[in-house]
């Protein structure tokens, strides 16, 4: 199974393919070198709110529905499960 690198672009959460990595490491490093570039570009007005993830997945459409899915808030200090 392949790693799947997106970018998640707001309002909509609109999900744009950049790579897919058959080893971690590469995709790894490619994520990093994204996020970089992002965090340079932070002053552009496009790039603001944009955020990258990787996910391993099965295929291209199994990668986009895990991250389209909406995870329930973790529990609070105190909260009883």
């Amino acid at each position: 199974m392949p790693y799947y690198i997106y970018k998640i672009h707001p309002p909509l959460k609109t999900l744009e393919l950049v790579g897919e990595h058959a080893s971690f490491k590469d995709a790894s490093n490619t994520v990093k070198a994204l996020r970089t570039e992002l965090t340079q570009a932070a002053e552009v007005a496009s790039s603001a709110g944009i955020t990258i993830k990787m996910i391993f997945a099965d295929n291209e459409l199994a990668a986009e529905d895990l991250l389209s899915q909406v995870r329930p808030p973790e529990p609070m200090v105190g909260d009883d499960y």
